[in-house]
């Protein structure tokens, strides 16, 4: 999973991303950089640890996760994608996930900010970037049409014309009902407008405790399906202590968990994900499907020729696995279920896939 933090200059997009990935990017005049701040981190899951303990693999692999910290966004960053080089707006493409950092405390002159009003204009210019880009292939589109009219073609015409449609009157791509179909042909684009977009409300430490409130004000923002509130100071500090230290400290200000965890879950649930496992005395190791994948798609994900030759999977429960001490507790209790190609796998399975190529 690849997630691209945005902002306005200074709302302290790159505190947040010290403190999830745990480094030491200069924070402070980056708003004019290039190159962007990339960081790899491994999800947090209990329960990969948990199975680790009890099968002492050779290797233990977490499920990953990149962070990609650009430039900060200004008016006029929408028509400039392709100028802005590899720290631009172009950068965002690929990632799944986009965050929003928002500034919740004065600005240096101690005046009063507008999160509402930032969010604004950092969507209108995600918005711009995607109608230029849709103004670029309805003028190829047009040539191409007048030469040869297919189908393909002529849906893709009348997408890209709501497109600009919903973009010119103030909307996003996201707002637009697609079938299957037609997110097909969108897809290439990788609008980034139409992106998943987590809201994070950077607030003053002194407010720590009033976030609920805080939020209020953010609800209604449009294209926005996941708010939370943090002090990106005090979690990059948290970060840079030990595990039994930062507990203290998250526990003095009353925070139940620290930023990477929240977002990690939200992240999650914006795209439907969630995790199945393999364990062995080779590797324990957590794998990431989306939700409603049968067990050939899963098996898909460790290898293509898992899924080509698949007959059927073993599975149990993690807990089970946990409970009855490995695969042979879960098969002497009579917990391990043979599954075929329609089981639609459930978060925190334990499978172990028997195929034939």
């Amino acid at each position: 999973m690849q997630i691209g933090l945005i902002g306005l200059p200074s709302a302290g997009k790159t505190t947040l991303f010290n403190a999830l990935v745990k480094t030491n990017a200069e924070t402070g005049g980056y708003a004019s950089a290039k190159a962007p701040n990339r960081g790899i981190i491994k999800v947090p899951d209990r329960r990969v640890a948990l199975l680790s303990e009890l099968f002492q693999p050779k290797k233990t692999t977490y499920a990953t996760i990149e962070y990609l910290d650009i430039a900060g966004i200004t008016e006029g960053s929408g028509k400039q994608e392709g100028q802005q080089g590899e720290g631009g707006l172009s950068a965002l493409r690929q990632m799944d996930v986009l965050v929003h950092v928002l500034r919740g405390f004065p600005d240096m002159a101690g005046a009063s900010v507008s999160p509402e009003s930032d969010y604004e204009t950092v969507m209108i210019e995600l918005a711009l970037a995607d109608l230029e880009i849709v103004e670029r292939r309805l003028t190829r589109l047009s040539k191409e049409l007048r030469l040869k009219k297919t189908p393909e073609y002529a849906r893709e015409n009348e997408l890209l014309e709501q497109c600009k449609s919903v973009i010119e009157s103030g909307g996003a791509i996201r707002d637009i009902a697609l079938t299957g179909e037609d997110e097909k042909l969108l897809r290439g684009y990788r609008f980034l407008s139409q992106k998943p977009c987590m809201t994070v409300l950077n607030i003053p430490e002194e407010t720590l405790g009033h976030e609920s409130e805080l939020l209020k004000t953010l609800e209604a923002l449009p294209g926005s399906t996941e708010t939370m509130a943090l002090c990106a100071k005090v979690e990059m500090e948290i970060a840079r202590l030990d595990e039994a230290d930062a507990a203290v400290f998250l526990e003095d200000l009353g925070i139940t968990e620290p930023a990477l965890t929240r977002m990690v879950i939200t992240s999650y649930r914006l795209l439907n994900l969630i995790s199945f496992f393999t364990v062995g005395d080779d590797e324990v190791r957590a794998w990431t499907i989306t939700k409603g994948d049968t067990a050939p798609e899963a098996a898909g994900k460790i290898h293509s020729d898992l899924e080509r030759g698949f007959i059927r999977a073993e599975v149990a429960g993690w807990q089970e696995i946990l409970d009855a001490d490995g695969w042979t507790g879960v098969k002497d209790k009579g917990l391990l279920r043979l599954e075929g190609k329609q089981y639609t796998v459930q978060d925190g399975d334990v499978m172990n896939i028997r195929f034939n190529v």
